[in-house]
């Protein structure tokens, strides 16, 4: 059985105001440990080379279709990735293309502000981000999108997941967030509008081997706009977690550690189980990767289907879900 997580209580402080992740050596401020509602980490990596990460991953979720955008630096490589899945056809069409040493790469040290822009082998992408929300343009392959995400004014959970002073992550997960627009393949254009946004917004410095386990889901029940947010495993032991549901735009956070238990396989169901998380996640599709490079590689399994079951923040009372559509994955990596 492979089962991630024990699950105990964890309570974490709240930030209110603006602090910046590192102290000048590079090192983890210890003022910048903990959680918040908005964005209030300053991310001034300044740590070893090849164990510093950057990444903004944007995932678009509609009826019919996920689109997948990956803007990483990790030092040694600079990645973009672009990928669609189909969930009618269950067809994949993924493009992506690495720099050496990130040449030319550009991010900005604000979860969720910012420019990003790559042309190149086959890709187009520009991605403009404000307080407001964020504006996507991209092409690939017989893929073209234009899309809108308004924030709202929702808010979103930000944490720091602190290994030790010289490594540790900050995360942003803005989950749930409306979004309009259109989506076309092979010259055939879907209404994106009733879809929902999710940004995956990460700064840190890592250790060499990594393993986690992520889900995410978004969609309306009973009237209410839900998103809910959970990771395990890279948490482990470290006394924070990155677990929370989103109701009407508001973040109701949850303190305890999440187990996933996929013991019986990648494509049977998942459950995902805390003292306030009890959610069966039933998967329709999966994708898998796996890129060997040189003294490095990535596995990863992502997964999309339904969640049901039910969710308790703190303060927000049980949710029930009824086949929410998200996604789950297993990473594994040395990087």
């Amino acid at each position: 059985m492979i089962l991630a997580s024990a699950t105990h209580m964890i309570d974490a402080r709240e930030l209110t105001a603006e602090v910046d992740l590192c102290l000048p050596d590079g090192r983890l401020n210890p003022d910048a440990i903990g959680w918040s509602r908005r964005p209030l980490h300053r991310c001034n990596l300044n740590g070893p080379w090849g164990r510093q990460k950057r990444w903004d991953y944007w995932a678009i979720t509609t009826k019919r279709f996920a689109l997948g955008i990956t803007y990483a630096d990790v030092d040694y490589v600079g990645l973009v990735a672009l990928a669609l899945f189909d969930f009618e056809t269950k067809r994949v069409i993924n493009r992506g293309t690495a720099r050496p040493l990130g040449a030319g790469f550009a991010q900005g040290t604000r979860a969720g502000v910012g420019n990003i822009s790559f042309t190149g082998n086959g890709l187009k992408l520009e991605l403009t981000q404000t307080a407001a929300g964020a504006i996507v343009s991209c092409r690939f392959a017989d893929v073209e999108a234009s899309l809108q995400i308004d924030r709202n004014d929702d808010e979103s959970l930000n944490v720091v997941i602190p290994w030790s002073e010289g490594l540790f992550q900050y995360t942003s997960k803005q989950t749930g967030l409306h979004t309009s627009g259109k989506i076309s393949v092979g010259g055939v254009t879907h209404d994106a509008t009733g879809g929902f946004g999710t940004l995956d917004y990460g700064r840190g410095v890592w250790p060499y081997r990594t393993v986690w386990n992520w889900a995410n889901a978004a969609g309306v029940e009973h009237g209410q706009r839900i998103g809910l947010q959970f990771g395990g495993k890279w948490t482990d032991g470290t006394g924070m977690t990155e677990n929370g549901l989103m109701l009407n735009g508001r973040l109701y956070k949850i303190k305890e550690d999440v187990a996933f238990d996929y013991g019986r396989g990648l494509d049977a169901p998942w459950t995902l189980r805390s003292p306030h998380v009890d959610l069966q996640f039933e998967p329709f599709m999966r994708k898998r990767v796996f890129a060997p490079l040189l003294v490095a590689s990535v596995q990863l399994n992502l997964c999309f289907g339904h969640f049901s079951g039910t969710v308790e923040g703190d303060g927000s009372g049980p949710i029930r879900v009824e086949r929410m559509l998200g996604w789950a994955e297993e990473f594994r990596g040395r990087w």
